[in-house]
């Protein structure tokens, strides 16, 4: 089963071509796939100067873009759109200018060479990624942290999620490109803390820890970041050592709220696997805190790789891979969508 994936819902634009187990219906313990080609171009050159990413120019370098990543990522994978089996593409949430584009490009290949089309949620292309390259069985309690999301969910299948807490105001993802830019340590901020935490000491500065020990699943990172501000504007911007403990000190902090949350995530719906997935989910140093907290409740953390954190599409195409297998396809009426709750029964509290 081969699909060619779409993604274009922020600053990367991303295709790929992914073979599944051949076949219908769920697979449930042997789901891994083949990744065929991978191709992504970022956007940070164009956003850089910015300081973050300005969505008309997202969405312009996407429709540069996406014709000749999609002839390149047929190439390297060595097959044509007529051996394709379903075409991918991100239908939200996201910056809605770029979603519209990967949509339209994905309808228009689906519709001229007469290809089922799926829709992804981009959140389930996450949700999804580490059953690409480990066989991970449903269910699973998932952590989806990301510069725009950060969840706990209870994963049971494509298109069947529950969500047990969300952020009550800013994500993960979002305060650690906050806290880089306040330290002036540039774009994106998550790599850049991370490197800059590399032997600082993760204790000189106390932090706030919103929501800790509270009941619930529920994030908060607002006074977090608010204190990062505060704290980073009383010190000398070019004492290395100062700024790379307020890093530690900061991503210490980050990981004793996921061990928190998640510690009440694994009480509430005790589960074998804890998978993390999203952008944030590649920083080693979160990983590590999230595998003691998953052992300590004698489940087994899993996370896809470093390269399949970040959006790619793969992930797109393999979410698409698990939606076609039980032959959920979308029209070509389908429209893009800026929200899009993995758990419907939430929209409520977006």
């Amino acid at each position: 089963m081969l699909v060619l994936g779409i993604e274009t819902s922020c600053d990367e634009t991303a295709v790929a071509v992914v073979e599944g187990p051949p076949g219908t219906g769920p697979a449930a313990m042997q789901p891994v796939g083949r990744i065929l080609s991978n191709t992504i171009y970022s956007q940070l050159t164009e956003h850089r100067r910015f300081g973050g990413v300005v969505p008309e120019i997202a969405a312009r370098a996407h429709l540069e873009r996406i014709d000749g990543l999609i002839e390149q990522a047929m190439v390297e994978a060595g097959v044509g759109l007529a051996d394709l089996d379903g075409i991918a593409a991100t239908g939200g949430p996201g910056l809605i200018g770029g979603v519209m584009v990967g949509v339209m490009t994905g309808k228009a290949l689906a519709f001229a060479h007469e290809k089922p089309f799926l829709a992804i949620n981009h959140l389930e292309g996450h949700a999804l990624s580490v059953r690409l390259t480990e066989p991970v069985a449903f269910p699973y309690l998932l952590l989806l942290v990301s510069g725009g999301h950060c969840q706990l969910l209870t994963v049971r299948g494509p298109g069947d999620f529950t969500r047990l807490g969300t952020t009550i105001d800013d994500a993960a993802g979002e305060c650690f490109d906050k806290t880089a830019k306040l330290l002036g340590l540039g774009f994106p901020g998550g790599p850049a803390v991370e490197k800059a935490a590399v032997g600082g000491d993760p204790r000189r500065f106390a932090l706030p820890r919103p929501m800790w020990r509270k009941p619930g699943c529920d994030f908060s990172f607002s006074g977090l970041k608010t204190a990062v501000r505060q704290t980073a504007e009383k010190l000398d911007p070019n004492d290395a050592t100062a700024v790379a403990d307020l890093c530690a000190s900061f991503q210490r902090t980050v990981g004793d709220v996921f061990v928190d949350r998640c510690t009440n995530a694994l009480a509430l719906a005790p589960m074998p696997t804890l998978v993390v997935a999203g952008g944030v989910a590649a920083n080693a140093y979160l990983r590590g805190r999230l595998e003691e907290v998953a052992a300590a409740h004698g489940a087994q953390l899993v996370a896809p790789p470093v390269r399949l954190c970040t959006d790619n599409g793969a992930m797109i195409a393999w979410a698409g891979v698990e939606r076609l297998r039980l032959g959920r396809i979308d029209g070509l009426d389908f429209r893009p969508r800026p929200r899009w709750p993995l758990d419907p029964s939430t929209a409520h509290r977006l």
